[in-house]
């Protein structure tokens, strides 16, 4: 059994999920990787050795108890894990769609919750143990045509900030990761000038750069995270007149 730190990154087949479990292993993790395909894990394994496939669904309870079961048997004890599966598609108000709040909210939200599931139970038990749960910057307040991404990422930074003294008190951190705009296959489906956008392998960079501290939120680019937590507190008559442009 190796003697590496131990990482589980759920969500590691493209975006930030792929950069941060390359930054990862560069770090010296080993790193366990999932996403609902095999065949991306295992190029991800050609490129670096420290990186072991667990496909599994975040929609599926059942695949992330196995994963864990699997990952603890062979790798040992999992001492950082990033929930990081993720969904997204605009939607105007003339392309409301229920159906599309039900899957981003059973990614995005649900899935975080199933993983937790999963893993909680053998981080209480050691009393240690770190969680990234990853957010977005968009949940910080409703964005126009994002409302089912806004909704669902404001679900996850509400659910973090549940149970977050809960599970310091236990041992176990858990934390929020708030990024704005990174590229990737999801971002690439904007079709509007996206700020401060960055590229994924600058996100994990500012993942790694915040993981030995204890702070509650990681949030990136700095510049725009502020600027959305200024928005995030002016009155709705304010916030509403300055993102009119946006609707």
């Amino acid at each position: 059994m190796s003697k590496q730190r131990l990482a589980w990154l759920v969500g590691a087949s493209s975006g930030i999920g792929q950069a941060l479990a390359f930054a990862l292993a560069d770090d010296g993790w080993r790193v366990a990787i999932s996403a609902r395909r095999l065949e991306p894990l295992q190029a991800m394994q050609t490129r670096h050795p420290s990186l072991t496939p667990y496909p599994l669904d975040v929609n599926d309870a059942q695949s992330l108890h196995a994963a864990v079961a699997a990952i603890t048997r062979e790798l040992g004890d999992i001492e950082l894990c990033v929930l990081n599966a993720g969904d997204y598609t605009p939607m105007p108000l003339d392309d409301f769609d229920p159906a599309l709040f039900r899957k981003l909210c059973e990614v995005n939200y649900l899935g975080v919750v199933n993983g937790l599931d999963a893993l909680l139970p053998l981080m209480l038990a050691r009393g240690r143990g770190q969680i990234l749960l990853t957010a977005s910057i968009a949940g910080y307040r409703g964005l126009p045509k994002s409302a089912p991404y806004s909704a669902s990422k404001a679900a996850v930074i509400s659910l973090a900030e549940s149970l977050h003294l809960e599970l310091k008190a236990r041992g176990v951190l858990l934390r929020v990761v708030n990024p704005g705009f990174v590229r990737s296959p999801l971002t690439d489906k904007n079709d509007f000038k996206m700020p401060f956008l960055m590229e994924a392998e600058d996100a994990a960079q500012a993942i790694m750069r915040d993981l030995p501290r204890q702070n509650f939120e990681i949030a990136f680019p700095k510049r725009f995270a502020y600027l959305m937590k200024l928005l995030r507190i002016l009155p709705y008559w304010l916030y509403f007149k300055l993102t009119k442009g946006a609707a």
